[in-house]
């Protein structure tokens, strides 16, 4: 397999137990994944062409932002504010990148509505609505509603894409993820994790896991800043 070229990626299938330590590590979202992990048969899983994506990356202001973690939002906001001051310092969108990378407990936002509903995902990565101060039932961050984020003027991952910013997604974390839920609700963990995959939204791109591609983003140029409050 070429390491620079191919479009697919060989990695270990996870299975996990079925403890309750395994659902604390992950339902609770500042606890580390010290889950039991065993690789089971190796699985070609389709991640697109990942390197010629960074390719995409632009102009003399460049960032990416580690969203390991919701941080209500932040992974979004801080995209949204680079922009920001980066214009109001005589910079054009054309001249900025500014890119984030949604990966172990933000991995659902970048996740359609559907699946937040269908696997609980607000009660899981402990992500409430605004409105209504429960777990959310929706994906707030791709197209904000009215009291999403704490300012109106925020944009969110959709707009943000419509002005050059890159948005990625871990497929390690959402293996895990999908993996455990199969586990919690009795389904088939390949279709369940199939699902999950098939839900990401537009133009996010999936990569084989945030940490490669926050090393990729550094290796064009952007800089670090980790994505918390």
């Amino acid at each position: 397999m070429k390491n620079h070229q191919s479009r697919r990626m060989f990695i270990g299938t996870l299975a996990l137990g079925t403890t309750a330590g395994t659902m604390a590590a992950v339902t609770n979202p500042l606890s580390p994944w010290y889950s039991k992990l065993s690789a089971a048969e190796n699985e070609a899983v389709e991640v697109g062409d990942a390197e010629a994506w960074f390719k995409k990356i632009k102009g003399t202001h460049r960032v990416v932002f580690d969203g390991s973690m919701p941080h209500d939002g932040f992974p979004v906001i801080w995209n949204w504010a680079y922009y920001l001051s980066n214009n109001e310092t005589g910079s054009p969108d054309s001249d900025i990148t500014a890119m984030t990378v949604l990966r172990h407990d933000a991995i659902p936002f970048a996740l359609h509505s559907d699946i937040w509903k269908k696997y609980k995902l607000g009660e899981v990565f402990k992500i409430n609505d605004n409105t209504t101060q429960q777990p959310s039932l929706r994906n707030p961050y791709f197209e904000p509603q009215e009291g999403d984020l704490p300012l109106p003027n925020i944009e969110g991952i959709k707009r943000l894409q419509e002005r050059g910013a890159m948005f990625c997604v871990c497929n390690l974390a959402i293996t895990v993820c999908a993996s455990v839920a199969a586990q919690k609700m009795g389904l088939d963990p390949k279709e369940v994790y199939n699902e999950w995959v098939d839900a990401i939204l537009p133009g996010i791109q999936l990569v084989p896991s945030g940490v490669w591609a926050l090393s990729r983003a550094q290796a064009h140029g952007c800089s670090y800043i980790y994505a918390g409050g």
